[in-house]
């Protein structure tokens, strides 16, 4: 698969809902300050806004550090913080707070509880970006086995493992095991969302990449127009999952030599990207090489190097 395509991974935060009734001993000022970070972390996060989520789960983990080191509050905090720098391409910080958001998790509810669940999915998402495909799948597959026995067969924590489960079958080019399981995911959450809701969009244009990456366009447009439209509507025009799906449909018409349509969204997901992770992030260099791509397949070599040149520009101080 083209590994300039963004799949939208369906990671879970984990919630103050996830505390015990009997919390472990706290100051009462502890609790309320963390509960407030927590929440501010949540809040900005869904505003795509990663700086401040980053910052307020930063605070909230400092406080859980201070907890029992067996309470729930300090794996809800190492998983949230790593979900933000996950969804800001920092997989090397990400992959040790996973880690132990597992292990606390894990002592602090048992082995089978749903949010180890959680914890174990999140982390297999993460080797999946990081292509460590083998370590990713068991961890996938428990996390699976947990919800559905949990929670039942038609639970949207299920329909979100199963989506992850076939990101990654798709990422190793095992589309006939990706598609029954993209499919289920999209029915769970249609019937326990709502047509409407965000979780339906990442499962539509996970869908969309996967009918795309076997060339089947025509059935892959209208699943990626669907969820950039719901995507629009329930987080706004210039979220950054919106940007992701400009980019994913921009790539889409690509493929189909439909340049003109392409061009726009290429342009509009650039301008967001910059807006929110900075010119010189992963995520722009993406963008500029897809667009510059395109480009050059339509034959305009001048306007291409300048983005190719720069996206490489990106590429090579990350490396540093």
């Amino acid at each position: 698969m083209n590994r300039s395509h963004l799949l939208l991974t369906a990671l879970v935060l984990l919630s103050a809902a996830l505390i015990l009734t009997a919390a472990p001993p706290a100051t009462r000022a502890q609790d309320t300050d963390w509960t407030t970070c927590n929440h501010a972390g949540m809040k900005a996060l869904q505003a795509g806004d990663y700086p401040e989520a980053q910052k307020q789960f930063t605070l909230a983990l400092k406080t859980a550090e201070a907890f029992a080191p067996q309470d729930k509050r300090l794996a809800i905090s190492l998983n949230n913080l790593a979900r933000v720098y996950k969804a800001q391409a920092q997989y090397d910080d990400a992959a040790p707070l996973y880690m132990r958001a597992v292990t606390v998790m894990e002592k602090a509810a048992g082995p089978n509880d749903p949010a180890v669940a959680t914890c174990l999915d999140n982390l297999a998402s993460l080797y999946s970006s990081q292509r460590k495909y083998d370590a990713a799948e068991p961890l996938c597959e428990r996390a699976l086995a947990i919800y559905e026995k949990a929670l039942g067969p038609e639970d949207p924590e299920v329909a979100t493992c199963l989506n992850n489960l076939a990101m990654l079958y798709q990422e190793q080019e095992k589309y006939g095991a990706a598609e029954p399981l993209a499919k289920r995911a999209l029915a769970i959450v249609e019937k326990a969302l709502g047509l409407d809701h965000e979780d339906v969009a990442t499962c539509l244009d996970n869908l969309a990449s996967l009918y795309k990456a076997q060339g089947k366009y025509n059935e892959a447009e209208p699943l990626a127009k669907r969820a950039l439209a719901i995507y629009e509507k329930a987080l706004g025009p210039n979220h950054p999952e919106v940007a992701t799906c400009l980019n994913n449909l921009a790539m889409l018409y690509t493929a189909q030599k439909n340049y003109g349509n392409a061009e726009p969204l290429y342009k509009r997901s650039l301008a967001l990207m910059e807006k929110t992770f900075g010119p010189n992030h992963p995520w722009v260099a993406m963008v500029l090489e897809n667009y510059g791509g395109m480009l050059q397949n339509a034959k305009r070599d001048t306007e291409a190097q300048p983005l190719l040149i720069r996206a490489a520009e990106i590429r090579k101080e990350q490396q540093k």
